[in-house]
């Protein structure tokens, strides 16, 4: 089977790491590289619910809330882009929040909120999928400092949650798309995993053309592959 463009073979991953604690000022703070593809993920916490998990008074909330923000700097890609989040970001990020709060029992995150800053360094290709599975990381940091402190009194991590692109180039299945390869790909689809092999959420698209049963089987199992490996490596960084 002929290498890819980056010289994988089809069902392998980038170079994945994960650097912890680049911003002191974070309670976790993660910069996730996927090969050239690099986001820098801080997770902040606060002793406060949103409005819609408010209860009626006089009863006081008891569950906590999980979000995220998603945003590329400027010089991120091979041209400036503006600061102003557009439908794309916003997208994402919500995206980014239902993938994290699937990492989490909210009853046990007591009343507050912790709010997951994705942003771009460098774009290749999988952003919002290096996103959610550096997010956790960040997620899980933050969660090991509010317990350190007291204010946790059990673990609200439920699973390990991890992210990866998948896709028909060509007429091959291929793993974590880079740029190139998401640009061409006939089927572009992002799969979000928990450990246990569980689906979070599936995003996929016929960019040019349609797919089958058969190719989307082998792309969600593709994919249930590489989200297995991210979960190892997530492992061995949160050691």
């Amino acid at each position: 089977m002929s290498a890819r463009s980056d010289g994988r073979a089809s069902d392998a991953l980038r170079p994945v790491s994960f650097e912890l604690g680049l911003q002191k000022h974070a309670e976790g703070s993660v910069l996730v590289r996927f090969g050239e593809t690099a986001v820098i993920c801080a997770a902040s916490v606060e002793e406060r619910v949103p409005p819609f998990l408010m209860p009626p008074r006089p009863q006081q909330p008891t569950r906590g809330w999980v979000t995220a923000e998603y945003a590329m700097l400027p010089r991120s890609t091979n041209t400036r882009i503006g600061r102003n989040p557009g439908g794309r970001e916003k997208e994402i990020q919500r995206l980014v929040g239902r993938a994290l709060r699937a990492a989490v029992n909210p009853d046990k995150l007591g009343p507050r909120t912790i709010t997951i800053d994705c942003d771009v360094l460098h774009a290749d290709g999988g952003t919002r999928t290096a996103s959610i599975t550096g997010g956790f990381v960040a997620l899980c940091l933050a969660v090991r400092r509010l317990r350190a402190q007291g204010l946790l009194k059990e673990d609200p991590i439920l699973a390990h949650v991890a992210a990866v692109s998948v896709g028909l180039c060509g007429g091959r299945a291929l793993l974590d798309l880079c740029y190139v390869e998401d640009a061409a790909a006939a089927v572009d689809m992002n799969v979000v995993m928990a450990e246990g092999d569980k689906f979070v959420e599936v995003q996929g698209t016929g960019e040019h053309g349609t797919f089958d049963r058969a190719e989307l089987a082998a792309l969600t199992s593709l994919a249930a592959r590489g989200c297995a490996q991210l979960i190892e490596a997530q492992r061995a960084a949160l050691r």
